[in-house]
């Protein structure tokens, strides 16, 4: 077994828990609930981090910014 706080499994689980809209979310014999969905993806972005540092790479967060104007 690993020695990683994270597994790829409980981000697996907290994703599926966040496209199911729920915020209980149950590892092993620990039942997880969030108090929102924020604090759900905070949960996710960590769990995200941790891992793209023991993998020895970070990822790269893109952000593409649009605007609009009717022209005159």
């Amino acid at each position: 077994m690993s020695n990683l706080p994270y597994t790829h499994e409980q981000l697996h689980t907290l994703r599926a828990a966040l496209t199911r809209g729920e915020r209980r979310v149950s590892f092993g014999d620990r039942l997880v609930e969030y108090r929102s969905v924020d604090e759900l993806l905070a949960a996710i972005r960590e769990i995200e981090a941790a891992l793209a540092g023991t993998e020895g790479h970070s990822r790269r967060v893109r952000r593409l910014r649009t605007t609009t104007s009717k022209g005159f």
